[in-house]
């Protein structure tokens, strides 16, 4: 039986979540929250997807992301590597800075997109921060002004009123407005697609190991030397990219077992 493929098609709408391994806060400082934004903006202009609403908090993001071509995977390789390059840097620390890569959760547009963007909006009031709603790492406060700086503002209010001066006004009385459980709704999509992702990341690294040097007709030795033949190279660019798709293994691991740089699996993940 065919193998399912990971989730990617033009227009996706994901709620992606990262945080802090073990729960640190590497978003505490204000400029950590600015490079983070500021890495956001460039990759958001380099692949152009849509970002509905987006709260950086002091260990966590929430960003709703609608996807054009290029596959979130990619998009999150880019902000997620870059970021953890700064901030060890400027930590003077080297390991891992987010708990594994991130969490994405495929939605459903129609229906549910206005109460994704308050379900995010309201993480400050939430969790009692200062500025509340008015949160200052928040896209709540782009649509209170109605001018979309980062986030991609004009589709939600428009879904409210085509006159943006009516939309904001609704909008910012839809977000303070009780609505009874909204978390539910929300956890609802998470658990039945988080159960549809554990499907699909269920290989074993030394499975899909064995699968690729046996169809490229090599040895596991020709594939951990440091070898660069282009029989050798095609089969570890095979290996990463079904690791990244059907495996669950961070890129440090599988960099150790295919002994070879980092930097490599990312350069082989960003060519897919």
């Amino acid at each position: 039986m065919a193998r399912k493929q990971r989730i990617h098609y033009e227009g996706a709408l994901y709620h992606v979540m990262v945080r802090g391994n073990n729960g640190e806060y590497i978003l505490k400082e204000e400029s950590e929250k600015k490079s983070y934004k500021d890495l956001i903006y460039r990759y958001k202009k380099k692949y152009d997807f849509k970002l509905y609403a987006y709260c950086i908090m002091d260990n966590h993001v929430h960003m709703l992301i609608q996807v054009a071509k290029t596959p979130l995977s990619k998009i999150m390789q880019g902000i997620q590597q870059v970021y953890t390059q700064r901030y060890n840097k400027k930590n003077k620390r080297t390991g891992h800075v987010f708990q594994q890569r991130y969490k994405a959760i495929l939605c459903k547009k129609d229906g549910y997109l206005l109460y994704l963007t308050k379900y995010i909006h309201m993480n400050p009031r939430n969790a009692m921060l200062k500025g509340d709603i008015e949160y200052e790492w928040s896209s709540y406060k782009e649509y209170q002004k109605g001018i979309g700086e980062l986030a991609d503002i004009d589709f939600v209010l428009n879904m409210i009123s085509p006159n943006k001066t009516i939309a904001i006004k609704e909008y910012t009385k839809f977000i303070d407005k009780e609505i009874e459980n909204i978390e539910k709704a929300e956890y609802e999509i998470l658990e039945e697609v988080t159960a549809e992702k554990q499907k699909r990341k269920q290989k074993d690294i030394e499975e899909i190991i064995n699968e690729v040097v046996k169809e490229e007709q090599i040895t596991i030795e020709k594939l951990m030397s440091k070898g660069r033949a282009r029989s050798i190279s095609k089969a570890r660019q095979k290996i990463i990219l079904k690791a990244e798709r059907d495996c669950n293994i961070t890129n440090t691991e599988l960099a150790k077992r295919l002994n070879i740089s980092l930097s490599a699996i990312s350069k082989a993940i960003n060519r897919d």
